[in-house]
């Protein structure tokens, strides 16, 4: 069956607006802590981030981790951090085995700033962080795991504005509590297709069903058998079609339901239902 193709769009003020918002904190912070879905390590990032954030120094958390396929995913932790010149860290939600070392890496990354500002006769301070990210990719579960661990909130400091609160993790670190989200232009069709795949962006910019059929035509092309198996298609291809026929997911007349078969698969994958994977390509 062939399919209308599929487009992504995000508004440029939208953009805009959560650039200024962003670069307005980068001026309270030492370092920040870049969040990207380890299902899309470079998809799920912004192109320009060391521009964007103004070469502020920055840990790179792989989270989702438990959702990816680990075999292909730290060859693209160890190309990341050698592109960058941070630490690469993976994560995810369901334990906090890695919550000293996050809070150690951040504080390393904090102390040259910390540095200077001694220098000028000013007292040493707590590290001062912030998370950023794109929509879904596990920021506030990255702020919970980090703030779980704190006993004291305090207020607004001199020279911050208002709204902006921060929370102290120990006596180290204190995390700016409002999460920036670094937004991504849509010139990247490709990027923004895998980006709908995980949920990272608004199910009103396409169809479930054009979604789950280019997550299928990618699947099928990286891990054939896996899907083959959780779906039950023996040497049937890999299609919506069949899978709601194997599902008996059917409307009057014994035709397959499309629509239904679609919201399935795509929860279905963003899951981990179906099995671990990584979608994008190691760039040379």
């Amino acid at each position: 069956m062939k399919k209308d193709k599929i487009h992504i769009h995000w508004y440029p003020g939208h953009i805009a607006k959560a650039e200024k918002k962003l670069k307005e904190q980068l001026s309270l912070v030492d370092a920040v802590i870049e969040v990207l879905d380890a299902r899309i390590p470079l998809s799920s990032g912004y192109e320009n981030i060391a521009g964007l954030l103004n070469d502020k120094p920055r840990l790179i958390l792989f989270n989702k981790s438990d959702l990816a396929d680990k075999s292909k995913l730290l060859p693209f932790a160890e190309k990341i951090e050698n592109d960058s010149g941070y630490p690469v860290i993976l994560s995810d939600a369901k334990n906090s085995k890695d919550l000293n070392l996050i809070v150690k890496k951040a504080v390393e990354l904090s102390e040259p700033r910390i540095q200077a500002i001694m220098q000028k006769g000013l007292l040493r301070r707590p590290a001062r962080v912030m998370v950023v990210g794109m929509p879904n990719v596990g920021k506030s579960s990255i702020i919970n795991k980090l703030t779980r661990s704190s006993k004291t909130k305090t207020g607004a400091k001199a020279g911050v504005t208002r709204q902006q609160q921060w929370v102290r993790i120990n006596p180290q670190l204190e995390l700016l509590d409002t999460p920036g989200i670094i937004p991504m232009r849509q010139d990247d069709q490709t990027k923004a297709l895998k980006l709908a795949f995980v949920n990272s962006v608004s199910e009103n910019a396409y169809s479930n069903e054009a979604a789950a059929y280019e997550l299928l035509k990618l699947l099928g092309e990286k891990y054939p058998e896996i899907v083959r198996n959780y779906y039950n298609l023996e040497d049937v291809e890999i299609s919506l079609e069949n899978i709601a026929k194997s599902r008996n997911w059917l409307v009057t007349g014994g035709n397959p339901d499309i629509e239904r078969t679609s919201i399935y698969i795509l929860r279905d994958f963003r899951d981990g239902k179906i099995g671990k994977f990584v979608l994008d390509d190691l760039e040379a």
